[in-house]
């Protein structure tokens, strides 16, 4: 049995060179153009970004929507959003520029953000590092979880289903590689409603379930 390497990561972000955008129909016109790496960044990353503190919304378009454009409808529309259900950073594009169009074509007036308040479109290279932790049975796994960082959970829970196998997390992908019967723990994996947690949340519900017990709430 190969067991599972415990890697960690952390987000080196930087600006992308997009002007950046004073109102909506600025957006429409950064997203059209941007980089998948930009949009990685503001709808999968933003779970890693020191000092992240809009729960309600979990990525940065619709927290500046909502903030700054001062959009409730818009910002509940982008924020609904789950970058995991497309298959590709394309489809989630076409996605997002729908919405602000629907948008768009309903007001009368493009909502502007006040001076200062301009949304800036950053991307991010991952460093990703070993810690030297290992989980040598499945039935690790729960006491393994609960001491790790932030950025491993974001590494092979959130960051994995961008790699190959596209969609699964790391630990599912380790488990289907294990001899005997692993479907209770690929279950309980698999029952988790991941994409509007925290870090920390998804972290204990992946305990919790792993351990058999009521998963979080």
């Amino acid at each position: 049995m190969d067991p599972f390497k415990i890697f960690d990561c952390t987000l080196l972000s930087k600006m992308s060179g997009l002007r950046p955008a004073v109102n909506l129909r600025e957006l429409r016109d950064r997203v059209a153009l941007c980089s998948s790496n930009v949009l990685y960044h503001h709808f999968c990353e933003t779970p890693l970004v020191p000092l992240f503190d809009y729960p309600d919304y979990r990525n940065d378009f619709a927290i500046w929507a909502r903030h700054h454009l001062r959009d409730e409808i818009l910002a509940e529309r982008l924020g609904i959003i789950d970058p995991y259900a497309h298959a590709c950073l394309e489809d989630l594009r076409a996605a997002v520029l729908e919405i602000i169009d629907d948008h768009l074509s309903e007001r009368t007036m493009v909502p502007w953000a006040p001076p200062g308040r301009e949304l800036y479109f950053m991307e991010s290279i991952t460093v990703v590092f070993d810690t030297g932790e290992r989980i040598d049975h499945p039935d690790g796994l729960a006491a393994a979880i609960d001491k790790m960082t932030h950025g491993s959970i974001y590494f092979h829970f959130l960051e994995a289903r961008r790699r190959p196998p596209l969609g699964l997390d790391d630990f599912t992908a380790w488990l289907e590689t294990l001899s005997g019967d692993q479907r209770s723990h690929i279950t309980a994996i698999a029952s988790i409603d991941f994409p509007f947690y925290t870090l920390a949340e998804i972290k204990k519900t992946l305990v919790s379930v792993l351990s058999n017990k009521e998963p979080f709430a």
